[in-house]
């Protein structure tokens, strides 16, 4: 399981899973006023409105980044309730949706929103992707 770490603005918190990060970049390069990842801390929501952090967040694809109204228990909604399936070019399997991942030791995970699962090979943390793809040379 990912270690979460919450990032707040009052409004909302930002909640940041780095075991699951594909580094696609998509969270950064978006919203610079938020996602500074040469910083420490490298989230600061005060940076833009709740809103476009929602909008923002809504675009990871890996399901690293989520987010919850502070003033509700509830992370971030699974938009479809019938998974999707995309192959990502030269990269992961994205699913998006609610999937459960039934392990080879028995222990069954419930993913939301986005799960990444490897497809080179050389991702440290299989089944799920960790962006090695992107210096292994894979082509796919």
């Amino acid at each position: 399981m990912s270690k979460e770490h919450g990032y707040s603005n009052g409004d909302l918190t930002i909640v940041w899973k780095k075991d699951l990060c594909i580094h696609s970049k998509k969270c950064w390069k978006g919203l610079g006023e938020v996602f500074k990842p040469g910083e420490r801390p490298w989230i600061v929501p005060a940076g833009a409105s709740t809103e476009r952090i929602k909008t923002q967040v809504d675009q990871c694809p890996s399901g690293a980044l989520s987010y919850r109204m502070n003033d509700t228990a509830d992370v971030t909604p699974v938009g479809a309730t019938r998974p999707k399936v995309e192959i990502a070019k030269d990269g992961p399997i994205l699913i998006r949706g609610e999937v459960e991942v039934q392990h080879p030791d028995g222990r069954v995970e419930v993913r939301e929103k986005v799960t990444a699962l490897c497809r080179c090979g050389g991702s440290a943390n299989k089944p799920y992707c960790d962006g090695s793809h992107r210096t292994n040379g894979f082509v796919g």
